[in-house]
């Protein structure tokens, strides 16, 4: 499963957008009383404890009303200019404009005062060493802040674009240190795993449009959305899918609508799933509806998600594999566009793990949603995409894929992103479910305890709170806990069960 976070090119307005640091178009409540400029003057006034310093300044990316008033207003940190990455934050407004707090992840104020003593182009010869993709150039770069647990230093973000061997792209974000010359950091803007699908999910209804006498699909209920074919590209649009009988697909891979319906179909599964569930209107929830791309490249066994495109794009597969475009890829694909434009979490380390998991939560519970008798809900990723049957990933007990971790360590953050969010769709499943012996399966923990599930309806909305309210751009599995579990008090109380099993179920993976 992959996303982009990353428009190419030169341009700053596009850097600063996919780095987090321009405000989005749209914001989940209309802003009154200038809920911007309020929060701004409680960061300041508690710039102790948020870490407000000369010269610092803030832009806003959204801002969330929860019904009794409280504002969550989520913004960018600059320092003198430049963009902090890490130091993004939320800050909590009750009524009144009565102080609650701010989340953030931020250590320490930035250091300010260096000097950048590597020029942008050795940065960017820096940055073109680090990629491993083909035809790889320098697409746009930047200084920054980078914050992270041992302070912060000046360094160039830089953009390293390209395609991998199977036709991927390649967006990679390296942040070379301004005055050292050395690589910090990096990560893919488009992220790589395969997906769990079924080439068809059965006879569905899906949205369409007639226009001059045909059908389009394109969806007027959901914002718009709208499927292509690639016919096999990999570039631009592709051709919007049309039929004159306002059929589309005949379940078979022979006829290739049928990839169109499915992917047609998951998008408004997952759009509605959000909708329905948290209220939410689409991925920026601003009633605008992201698009499809089928038929990508040739034997391309994977599906992606791009931000600069705002797109999901599905490959056939190869040998061994179905097409990609069942409810879980739809799912997992569009949830990491919420995830980009809520918490933005770091597609590295322990939050990188944190975004995927993010993913697999929220496309297995479209899974649920849709209550589709030929791909019914299950725990399981990518149980449908290899021909052989073997799931991808395992939420009951992640290690059993052979790569990932049931249980929180030190060294979970140096693992690949789709192993280190083992720790979280285990924790998941034991909220949830539960431990032990189930209908989906059989669940350790770690520590040896009992958890009693509380079902997918509460552990979901719990998850959906921590992400859009108190996750931040570099929250780890630490911060995921402290997140979870002020967002079960909000919900349900700090004296509930619920907000006892979320405290049960992060000491049963090891993190405490």
């Amino acid at each position: 499963m992959r996303r982009t976070t990353l428009l190419g090119g030169l341009a700053t307005a596009a850097l600063l957008a996919a780095a987090g640091s321009l405000p989005t178009t749209a914001s989940a409540a209309p802003v009154s009383g200038d809920a911007f400029t309020r929060a701004v003057a409680q960061l300041k006034a508690h710039s102790g404890s948020t870490l407000v310093t000369d010269g610092q300044s803030f832009t806003l990316r959204n801002v969330t009303t929860d019904a009794d008033g409280t504002e969550h207003v989520r913004l960018n940190r600059y320092q003198d200019g430049l963009p902090v990455l890490g130091g993004d934050t939320v800050v909590h407004l009750g009524k009144g404009n009565n102080w609650k707090g701010a989340s953030q992840s931020l250590a320490a104020a930035p250091t300010r005062g260096a000097k950048a003593r590597v020029s942008a182009a050795a940065a960017g010869r820096a940055a073109l060493a680090t990629s491993t993709a083909a035809s790889r150039r320098v697409d746009g770069s930047q200084l920054v802040y980078d914050a992270d647990a041992t302070g912060t230093a000046l360094a160039y973000e830089v953009v390293v674009g390209g395609a991998y061997a199977d036709g991927t792209p390649s967006e990679l974000h390296v942040l070379v240190d301004a005055t050292s010359g050395k690589v910090r950091d990096s990560w893919e803007g488009v992220q790589r795993d395969g997906t769990g699908n079924t080439f068809h999910s059965g006879t569905v209804t899906v949205g369409s449009t007639l226009s001059v006498g045909t059908y389009q699909l394109a969806d007027g209920t959901r914002g718009g959305h709208k499927t292509y074919d690639l016919n096999g590209g990999t570039t631009g649009t592709g051709t919007l899918v049309t039929s004159v009988s306002n059929i589309f697909g005949d379940g078979t891979l022979a006829n290739r609508q049928t990839a169109a319906a499915d992917a047609a179909y998951g998008a408004q599964e997952t759009w509605d799933f959000y909708k329905s569930t948290f209220g939410r209107n689409g991925i920026r929830n601003d009633g605008v509806g992201a698009y499809s791309r089928v038929h990508y490249s040739t034997n391309y066994a994977n599906a992606f998600w791009q931000d600069s495109c705002f797109c999901m794009t599905y490959g056939d597969g190869s040998s061994g594999w179905y097409p990609l475009t069942s409810l879980d890829v739809a799912g997992h694909e569009m949830s990491h566009g919420v995830t980009s434009n809520t918490a933005g979490l770091r597609y590295s380390g322990e939050s990188g793990g944190l975004n995927e998991a993010t993913s697999d939560i929220f496309g297995t519970l479209v899974e649920f949603y849709a209550n589709n008798a030929n791909d019914p809900g299950d725990y399981l990723i990518g149980e449908k995409l290899r021909t052989s049957g073997a799931p991808l990933r395992y939420m009951d007990q992640p290690s059993k894929d052979g790569s990932s971790a049931n249980c929180w360590s030190r060294s979970v953050g140096r693992l690949d992103v789709h192993y280190s969010s083992g720790v979280a769709n285990h924790f998941f499943y034991l909220l949830a479910v539960g431990s032990g012996a189930s209908s989906y399966g059989n669940s350790p923990t770690c520590n040896g305890s009992t958890v009693t599930g509380i079902g997918n309806a509460k552990a979901g909305a719990i998850w959906y709170r921590a992400l859009t309210t108190y996750m931040t751009s570099r929250t780890d599995y630490a911060g995921a806990r402290t997140a979870t579990l002020s967002a079960a008090a909000d919900l349900y109380g700090t004296g509930s069960v619920e907000y006892s099993t979320v405290a049960a179920a992060w000491s049963a993976v090891s993190v405490n």
